[in-house]
């Protein structure tokens, strides 16, 4: 999510949940949109910084937002409160040890520093902001006045990703009560992974200016907490890496889904071409070693068409009347998810696109079945990026649970078979970027953006999937827009095109929060 939809984005960590519309689950068309307008603040960046990131501190509604170059923290009606700079400053991505560290002899050039991760650390009341300057080094800021609480740089560990501006980095936070807490990163390693892990689970200590902060969870010489790109993959697929679109935690374990090249035959066809896969990866959370490994691919298709190019995604609750509907527990967790047609243009998606919901239950059950189906001895590891695709499976005695956590065999796994979605909506001539959905007394609320800038909220009204949209407008002409929740306001981020005020067109950021959105409450 960012100008591509996976890479940048704006989404708040509260109550957020995602929508429906025209699917294989309604039985009547969409009523009518309103116009209503609604009271909303404002709050615009300036022309030379983008909004990359932003979160709200669910206990006091502040809402912290990740710029180039800045990271400010606003009041809940979009007050500036306090900024901290974080550049720019003379780099070169080419830079590794970073010249903060040593001497760098290639040439250095005044650098932006886009925020790529932006996460709240509740357990320590801290920031976490990583930016693309140094090879993705992090400020820890102390979320009542974004001081600088400390800024680790001086060990490989501390580098968390090289990506360029485009790139794509996640971060879940798992805490625990009496210890350290710890960071699972996932990032695309921009044709460079000798140098950083697509994935692992990193030392989130107390101690801010800790010598251990960022550390891999375990290290030896043979084991570590982290999955590597081999070379060798770079030989098949030279522009090979792995796109994070979302992260998050459920139950025992840790989640991302991805974008990942591959080569394919065409139907008929000897010779291969390039294609995209979305794929969802699975870790459990005490899993060290990351035997747990699993990837499955995931997709989805309504009346023929294939969607296959993932977009965005969010995590919520099924809610009553669209469990009902599914047949699921009101407090299962559902994914909502956006794809767009097809599966070779990832650069430029085609503008059909679908939401589509995944039951998560059911994907954990087909990785369960694949698991238990691999430790009788039956197929191969099938993961071709990690150069095992072909290695057998071997069996073994054990009984193989919804909690299995793997063993230093059989890992990591590949699931051949994809998991199709739901189809929920479909848009053929503006392709959704972003998606958020929470629950609103027993019913399934989703807010959808557009690539032009438009807004939408669906309300599923009953266990038949009838379905009630509303348009929300935005003036001016965005190129995309990325959504967050809180309470009784939704928020906006976007970028606006600001040619009705300076005849350079520059583009300028604009945060956009409505206020008493109906069904937008808790």
């Amino acid at each position: 999510m960012k100008a591509m939809p996976w890479n940048w984005t704006c989404l708040l960590s509260h109550l957020l949940m995602v929508g429906m519309g025209s699917s294989t689950l309604l039985t009547r068309q969409p009523a009518p949109l309103s116009q209503k307008q609604r009271s909303f603040v404002t709050f615009r960046g300036e022309p030379t910084e983008g909004f990359n990131h932003l979160v709200v501190d669910e206990r006091t509604g502040h809402i912290y937002l990740g710029a180039v170059n800045r990271i400010y923290k606003l009041s809940s009606d979009l007050k500036v409160l306090v900024t901290h700079e974080t550049g720019p400053d003379e780099d070169n991505p080419k830079c590794y040890p970073p010249r903060i560290v040593q001497t760098c002899n290639e040439p250095l050039t005044t650098t932006n520093n886009v925020n790529k991760m932006l996460l709240i650390d509740y357990k320590e009341n801290r920031l976490i902001a990583c930016g693309s300057l140094y090879q993705g080094i992090c400020k820890l800021l102390r979320l009542e006045d974004l001081f600088k609480l400390g800024e680790p740089y001086h060990k490989k560990e501390h580098y968390l990703s090289g990506v360029n501006e485009s790139g794509s980095v996640f971060g879940v936070i798992v805490s625990y009560s009496n210890l350290d807490d710890k960071l699972f990163i996932a990032t695309a390693v921009d044709g460079k992974p000798e140098y950083f892990p697509t994935i692992s689970s990193r030392k989130l200590t107390k101690n801010s200016e800790a010598d251990g902060m960022f550390a891999y969870v375990f290290h030896d010489e043979f084991v570590a907490s982290m999955i590597k790109i081999p070379s060798d993959t770079f030989t098949i697929i030279p522009d090979f890496d792995i796109y994070y679109v979302y992260g998050f935690s459920s139950g025992n374990f840790v989640y991302f889904l991805t974008l990942q090249p591959e080569m394919v035959s065409p139907p008929g066809s000897t010779t291969k071409e390039q294609v995209y896969t979305s794929k969802l990866v699975r870790l459990c959370k005490e899993d060290t070693a990351f035997n747990s490994y699993v990837e499955v691919p995931i997709g989805c298709e309504r009346s023929g068409v294939e969607y296959r190019l993932l977009q965005a995604a969010y995590l919520s609750k099924a809610g009553a009347m669209l469990g009902r509907t599914l047949g699921v527990h009101p407090d299962d967790d559902l994914l909502f998810t956006v794809f767009s047609k097809g599966q070779k243009r990832k650069m430029k998606s085609l503008d059909e696109s679908a939401l589509c919901i995944f039951i998560l239950k059911q994907i954990n059950d087909r990785i369960k079945e694949r698991l238990q189906s691999c430790y009788r001895g039956e197929g191969t590891l099938d993961l071709a990026w990690l150069k095992v695709k072909d290695i057998p499976c071997s069996s073994a005695l054990l009984t193989i649970d919804d909690n299995f956590c793997g063993l230093d065999m059989n890992a990591p796994l590949g699931v051949s078979d994809m998991v199709r979605g739901i189809p929920v909506f479909t848009e053929d001539r503006d392709r959704m970027t972003s998606v958020i959905a929470y629950v609103y007394k027993n019913h399934s609320l989703a807010f959808v953006g557009t690539k032009s800038g438009k807004l939408k909220k669906t309300l599923s009204t009953g266990p038949q999937g009838g379905i009630t949209q509303e348009r929300i407008g935005m003036e001016g002409d965005p190129p995309g827009v990325n959504i967050a929740s809180q309470e009784q306001m939704l928020c906006v981020c976007l970028q606006c095109s600001s040619h009705k005020a300076v005849s350079d067109q520059r583009v300028q950021p604009l945060l956009c929060c409505f206020l008493n959105v109906p069904g937008n409450s808790s």
